[in-house]
């Protein structure tokens, strides 16, 4: 694919440094780029991601995996090819929880990562959000569109941290001449999400597995669109392999209102739940969906897996960690 680089250690197997690589995307990740013949460091500090997620990889030859908090120096012996940088609490359960650590990581882990990137001469992605447009006031979202934040509000700490990282990833690739990546990663979903993230999708699945009521904040009108995991960790390493330094979002354009996802996750696990409304929380965006465009242009990509089918294999997973 265009942009991938020369291996700096003779070899056909690039090195690629992966920070939060046991969390729920880093560890599909990592599956990847092992099975795409790369030698890879995974770094993680625990705090909300699971070694539980890669034990099925356990004794890989080319897997090392590091306990530590990137916001440490991070000292590697050897060379570096690719750093991935996905280390930062991502549901508002653990942002809210851990506000500085979420502001810790977005700022003094990105300046970590980024100077293993510069020591190394490695191309670096970073793993930005969706949430730095904020509440926004464009519809669908473009890359180009700059956000409606609240800097102050309760999740302001994750918002806030994201955009900082992206603009520490454009200071250095301009003063340092790194070769850099951002993804703007869109509301995804699968297995390994943990039940207790605070994110809807695990929210509505245990709740309907247990036959309880389904929470919905406000009247459920607000849109989400969800990308399943194994679509969005393929857009992550086409972006990676690209030549493109520009900010590229990924996820399922197709958008729905929460409302109707609490109706076809208690359909499709035959639950008795029925669906309670609650007080809609400070911030939470209105609408929330990808335009593409420039994926589909500069990476040939687009999802691929229904939301029928990527829900099917979400469920199958938590009834499986739920009733055994």
């Amino acid at each position: 694919m265009a942009g991938a680089k020369r291996r700096k250690s003779g070899t056909d197997r690039p090195t690629s440094v992966v920070t939060g690589g046991v969390g729920f995307l880093g560890s599909y990740l990592v599956e990847l780029l092992l099975e795409r013949d790369h030698q890879v460091v995974a770094i993680d500090n625990l705090v909300t991601g699971n070694v539980d997620n890669v034990a099925h990889l356990a004794g890989h030859r080319n897997l090392r995996f590091i306990h530590q908090d990137v916001t440490e120096f991070l000292f590697l012996d050897g060379p570096v090819d690719y750093v991935w940088h996905f280390a930062s609490p991502a549901s508002p359960i653990d942002y809210l929880d851990l506000p500085i650590q979420t502001l810790k990581v977005g700022s003094l882990g990105t300046h970590k990562a980024l100077g293993l990137a510069k020591h190394k001469r490695a191309r670096f992605l970073l793993a930005s959000t969706s949430e730095i447009y904020g509440d926004p006031l464009v519809h669908p979202q473009s890359e180009d569109y700059w956000g409606n934040v609240n800097p102050i509000g309760p999740r302001g700490c994750y918002d806030e941290a994201k955009r900082f990282a992206e603009a520490m990833t454009m200071a250095y690739h301009r003063e340092h001449g790194i070769d850099t990546r951002i993804v703007r990663i869109f509301n995804t979903y699968g297995p390994r999400m943990r039940l207790n993230d605070g994110r809807v999708v695990p929210a509505f699945i245990s709740q309907s597995l247990h036959h309880r009521p389904l929470t919905v904040f406000g009247d459920g009108s607000q849109t989400r669109s969800f990308c399943y995991c194994s679509d969005l960790i393929e857009g992550i390493y086409r972006l990676m392999m690209s030549d493109t330094d520009q900010p590229v979002n990924l996820g399922n354009p197709h958008e729905m209102t929460v409302l109707e996802l609490a109706q076809e996750i208690i359909r499709l696990t035959g639950s008795r739940s029925k669906i309670v409304f609650k007080p809609l929380p400070l911030d939470d965006p209105k609408q929330r969906r990808p335009d593409i465009t420039r994926a589909k242009k500069l990476l040939n990509w687009q999802p691929k897996v229904s939301l029928v089918t990527g829900l099917d294999k979400t469920i199958a997973y938590f009834r499986k960690k739920i009733l055994g």
